[in-house]
């Protein structure tokens, strides 16, 4: 019975030796960095971005200044408790409108999520074109090491037909 389990111990350890998996390694954030769709899209946003931020600040500083001389026409009475709260009123609609800046978020998820489809579809083809089991993210911090001949780095690139 020993010989027996000795056989079918060195069998399974065989069999998981043989199918041993591949892990490889990419750099997701210079294979974007290099994506010619990605810095056009990231410029629109950056251009997106600071024009919302100047609009945003504009905004503030106008409704601020708006609360301020309201609120000194209510101090000096010169101002009747309807048409203070009607003022009021068009402060607190006028104040929504800064929720609208969030469009650059929607703008964001709109002109980046085919770009990441695109990446990581690349991505599950050269796992199975070249055997990897799992494709780690160095550039995120993920890996301690890595043997240089586990970088798919190169392979995606070539995938997305990016020069480096």
């Amino acid at each position: 019975m020993n010989r027996f389990m000795m056989t079918a111990l060195v069998v399974v350890m065989a069999t998981m030796m043989t199918q041993a998996q591949k892990f490889g390694y990419i750099n997701s954030q210079e294979i974007l960095e290099l994506m010619p769709e990605y810095k056009t899209a990231k410029s629109d946003l950056d251009v997106m971005k600071s024009m919302f931020e100047k609009k945003g600040k504009d905004m503030v500083t106008s409704l601020q200044n708006k609360y301020a001389d309201l609120q000194k026409k209510q101090e000096s009475g010169t101002v009747a408790p309807i048409e203070l709260q009607k003022q009021a009123d068009a402060l607190k609609a006028e104040e929504g409108q800064l929720g609208d800046l969030e469009t650059i978020y929607k703008k964001t998820e709109e002109l980046l999520k085919p770009i990441q489809e695109k990446f990581n579809k690349a991505i599950a083809e050269v796992a199975k074109d070249n055997g990897f089991a799992y494709i780690f993210d160095s550039g995120a911090g993920l890996i301690l090491y890595a043997d240089t001949a586990s970088d798919a780095t190169k392979m995606l690139k070539a995938k997305l037909a990016i020069a480096e």
